[in-house]
């Protein structure tokens, strides 16, 4: 990780599901106690996707839990927050959606000199045997480690 970046969420269930092939970095639109509910690490980005709405990007079912001290002002968690791209790149990535099977799904927010920022992937859908295919790789991976490690 680079220096400045402090990682609050993953979504590993996205490398999981989707052959992720290519990466973007975005702003977020966050107000007050959402962005001290980040800063705690309390982000959930498991069910969200991003979605297009009159030329802009928005990310939906994203869970930012309430601020504990947030009172009254508190937002509400799961609502859709804008996100600040180029005008080229959201053109580019909502062309490539249109196409069959692809969509785009957040991996990762962070923290970069703080400033919340959220890393978005174009995605392809995998079928049960492409699941299967990269956790039998991944073992195969991890035994191989394993049998380096035992052997020095």
């Amino acid at each position: 990780m680079e220096s400045g970046k402090k990682m609050v969420a993953q979504n590993r269930k996205a490398s999981h599901d989707y052959f992720l092939e290519e990466r973007f970095e975005c702003g977020i639109v966050l107000t007050g106690t959402e962005i001290k509910s980040v800063r705690k690490g309390k982000v959930q980005l498991k069910e969200s996707f991003i979605s297009f709405i009159n030329g802009e990007a928005f990310i939906k079912g994203m869970s930012i839990s309430a601020y504990d001290f947030g009172n009254r002002f508190n937002h509400d968690e799961t609502r859709e927050r804008k996100l600040l791209l180029h005008r080229s790149e959201i053109s580019k990535l909502s062309n490539k959606v249109k196409l069959k099977g692809y969509t785009i799904v957040p991996t990762c927010m962070y923290l970069k000199n703080g400033r919340a920022k959220i890393e978005i992937a174009l995605a392809k859908g995998k079928d049960l045997h492409d699941k299967r295919q990269s956790e039998k790789e991944r073992d195969a991976k991890r035994e191989i480690e394993k049998a380096i490690k035992n052997n020095y």
